[in-house]
């Protein structure tokens, strides 16, 4: 068995575990990140777009923002429209300047794995597997592995879990000592990508009779379209034609009217939950993104709030190491778990705002009906007081991260 040796071992080269390799880099804290996949397959998932202030930030902070900067479109608004009459929710008048930036986790993650690999002594092994964390609770934690048909362990001082919602990361924590919370919903996403412009210059949520639809984009030449779907529909259910028609349907008319049509790149469905692990630290083991907690995409916070993860996680490292003081760790989970649930409530809200229940009940000895009327209220609430709407655009950007305490 082959020993290497590192500061910080990464499980997992998603967008969360590269950038923080790069932040930690920048520290001269080393590192080195474990992948089970290709690096390819890693850029074929189609994911999120919407980068909140704080996230934009952070990817300036680690060196890597200049295709962001140059690419990425900044959206100073975003419309949710109900049965067909548009809110614009105005993000930067209501936050006092703060915005997001469309700029695709395809884009951002192909950013961070170039500016890796031109970095001398950043170790990357793609496609290692039978990947285990070992001794985490002790001051000598090692992950085994084998690459390449050898097996290797690699020695380091702590473990970030970067490895999503089925990765080992979590499960090494003792099941006795897990809580793990969870809100299945009864609808999934259909999604499409395709090479045509945006209908719209912001994002659309938007709510009819029909069911849930988002009118998103990844550039002025690239667009990805939502609608809600049953459980039961498969991919092969729907037909490029069928959804676009479909779509049209639940847009507002102005916004249907400039649908661009074409073929779709890549078309799949989402399941929607809400999940969080608690805690998201067991020893010197770290868990950040997707594997401790999962949004329902509706608030655009997932890839959000991993980065969140990061930047807490990464605060707390420097400290480690430019004081010798391991005291810092223990703050990890609490820090991270206080934002987790802001963007889980936020996820969770805007998710039962806007989407079509149907029969399903809630909470016990509420009828759907009234379920619905509660929800209705509610997002006239949001959309028609401005306090309400300044409530939903705080949240849109981003909540400030927390400081680590000394």
């Amino acid at each position: 068995m082959k020993t290497i040796k590192t500061q910080v071992a990464i499980i997992g080269a998603g967008p969360s575990g590269l950038l923080l390799g790069q932040l930690l880099h920048k520290k001269g804290i080393s590192n080195v990140i474990l992948e089970r996949v290709t690096g390819d397959y890693v850029l074929g998932r189609i994911r999120a777009g919407i980068l909140e202030q704080g996230f934009a930030d952070l990817v300036r902070e680690a060196g890597v923002a200049e295709n962001m900067d140059k690419c990425g479109h900044v959206h100073e608004g975003v419309v949710i429209a109900v049965n067909g009459e548009n809110h614009r929710i105005d993000l930067k008048g209501l936050t006092g300047g703060d915005v997001v930036v469309c700029y695709g986790q395809v884009d951002i993650t192909q950013d961070l794995m170039e500016a890796r690999e031109a970095t001398e002594g950043l170790d990357t092994y793609y496609e290692a597997s039978d990947v285990q964390p070992h001794d985490v609770k002790s001051d000598t934690p090692y992950i085994t592995f084998t690459h390449g048909g050898e097996e290797y362990r690699l020695d380091c001082d702590f473990i970030a879990g970067c490895d999503g919602f089925h990765g080992v990361s979590r499960q090494t924590i003792p099941e006795e000592l897990r809580t793990e919370h969870e809100r299945v919903y009864p609808f999934g996403w259909l999604g499409l990508l395709a090479d045509v412009p945006p209908c719209h210059d912001e994002l659309i949520y938007a709510k009819s009779e029909r069911g849930f639809a988002l009118a998103s984009q990844r550039s002025p030449t690239r667009s990805r379209y939502y609608i809600q779907v049953p459980l039961t529909d498969k991919v092969e259910d729907w037909s490029d034609e069928a959804f676009w028609e479909e779509l049209k349907k639940r847009l507002p008319a102005e916004a249907a009217a400039n649908v661009v049509t074409g073929p779709a790149l890549e078309k799949s469905i989402a399941p929607l939950r809400s999940f969080v692990c608690e805690p998201m630290q067991y020893g010197n083991l770290f868990l950040v993104g997707d594997a401790a907690h999962i949004v329902p995409p509706t608030g655009a916070k997932g890839l959000n709030l991993a980065a969140s993860d990061v930047a807490t996680l990464y605060k707390i490292m420097t400290k480690v190491y430019e004081t010798g003081n391991r005291k810092y760790i223990e703050q990890y989970s609490e820090i991270a778990l206080r934002r987790v649930w802001h963007g889980e409530r936020f996820s969770w809200m805007m998710t039962n705002m806007l989407h079509d229940f149907g029969t399903e009940v809630a909470d016990a000895g509420t009828d759907p009906e009234m379920r619905q009327r509660f929800m209705d209220s509610e997002l006239s609430y949001f959309m028609n007081y401005e306090n309400g709407r300044r409530v939903i655009a705080e949240q849109y950007v981003g909540l400030p991260y927390e400081e680590v305490k000394e």
